[in-house]
C-alpha cells in the first residue's frame, strides 16, 4: 500500500513538473487563471496524497506496535500458566530426574550413590518431607494408595522381593499414570542400571507390583 502511494505521488510531481516546463517554453510570462486552479488541484492532489502516506505509515507503526504488545502479553501470559501449573509431584518429579544414570549402591543415599529406599528418601527430604530410607518402613509412612486408579505423580510404589513377591523390596517414585491401561510409569534406583525410568507393565514389575502410598498431598 506505502510502495503504491509512493508511485501516485511521483507521477502527480512529475506531471507538475511538466505542465510547468511547457508553459515556460511557450513565453507565457501570465498563467491563466485555469491554468493555476489545474496547478492548485493538482498541488491539493499531491498533498492528499502525502497525507495519506502518513496515514499508512501511523497506522503501520501502531499495528507493528499492538503485535508486539500482545505477543509479549501471550508470552508472559504463558510464563505465568507455567509457574501456576506447576504441583508439588512436578517438582518431585523433575528434581528426581536430575539423578538420572547416578549408580546403584546398596545402603547408598546420595546423592552420588543410590539404593532404592534411600533414593526415595533423598528426594522428597529436599521438598521438606523426612521418610525412612527403608522400602518396608516407608510402605507404612504416608497415606495408602487403593488401585492403580488413585495413583497420582509423586506416589511411592513398592514391589517384592525375588525370593518372596510379597514382602517389600523394592520402592520407586511415580511419574505419570495411564489410567486407560491401568498402569504408571516410575523412576527408581535399580540395581542393575542405577536411577531410571521403568514401567509397571514390565513383566518383572508386573509380577511384583505390591501397593503405593502417599506422602505428598493429594492433588
Amino acid at each position: 500500500m506505502f510502495r503504491r502511494l509512493s508511485y501516485l505521488l511521483l507521477a502527480t510531481l512529475a506531471l507538475l513538473s511538466c505542465s510547468a516546463a511547457r508553459r515556460t517554453a511557450q513565453g507565457n510570462k501570465q498563467m491563466p487563471l485555469t491554468d493555476q486552479q489545474e496547478i492548485a488541484q493538482s498541488q491539493q492532489r499531491a498533498q492528499e496524497v502525502m497525507d495519506s502516506i502518513d496515514r499508512v505509515r501511523s497506522g503501520e507503526a501502531g499495528a507493528k506496535t499492538i503485535q508486539k504488545q500482545t505477543a509479549t502479553g501471550v508470552e508472559a501470559s504463558a510464563q505465568t500458566n507455567d509457574v501456576a501449573g506447576e504441583t508439588t509431584s512436578d517438582q518431585v518429579i523433575a528434581y528426581a530426574r536430575k539423578f538420572l544414570g547416578v549408580p546403584y549402591k546398596l545402603g547408598a543415599s546420595g546423592p552420588s550413590r543410590f539404593d532404592c529406599s534411600g533414593f526415595t528418601s533423598y528426594v522428597y527430604k529436599h521438598f521438606g518431607y523426612k521418610i525412612t530410607p527403608f522400602s518396608g518402613a516407608q510402605f507404612k509412612e504416608g497415606r495408602p494408595v487403593h488401585g492403580y486408579s488413585e495413583l497420582q505423580k509423586g506416589d511411592l510404589v513398592f514391589f517384592g522381593k525375588r525370593g518372596s513377591v510379597r514382602d517389600i523390596g523394592h520402592v520407586g517414585i511415580v511419574v505419570s499414570v495411564d489410567y486407560n491401561r491401568g498402569s504408571f510409569r516410575f523412576i527408581h534406583a535399580s540395581t542393575s542400571g542405577g536411577v531410571t525410568e521403568s514401567d509397571s507393565n514390565h513383566p518383572y514389575y508386573m509380577m511384583r507390583y505390591i501397593g503405593a502410598r502417599r506422602i505428598l498431598p493429594d492433588e
